[in-house]
């Protein structure tokens, strides 16, 4: 994965909020990368509406 691909939200690990859940399914760019808890790399994604959020990248798939 790198900056500027476009990915798809295809699950989530956890519980989260309605709007964070309401990306599943969606594409988006990726703007970022960001360290998490110690146990891996965080996505930051950037979509359509100008939202964005991070996600691991195995929620993530490339999309075209």
């Amino acid at each position: 994965m790198e900056i500027g691909q476009k990915v798809k939200v295809f699950r989530l690990r956890d519980r989260v909020s309605p709007g964070i859940a309401s990306k599943l399914g969606k594409v988006g760019v990726i703007k970022d990368f960001k360290m998490t808890d110690g146990s891996g790399v965080g996505v930051i994604v950037q979509f359509d509406d100008n939202s964005a959020t991070w996600f691991f990248e195995d929620e993530l798939k490339a999309s075209e």
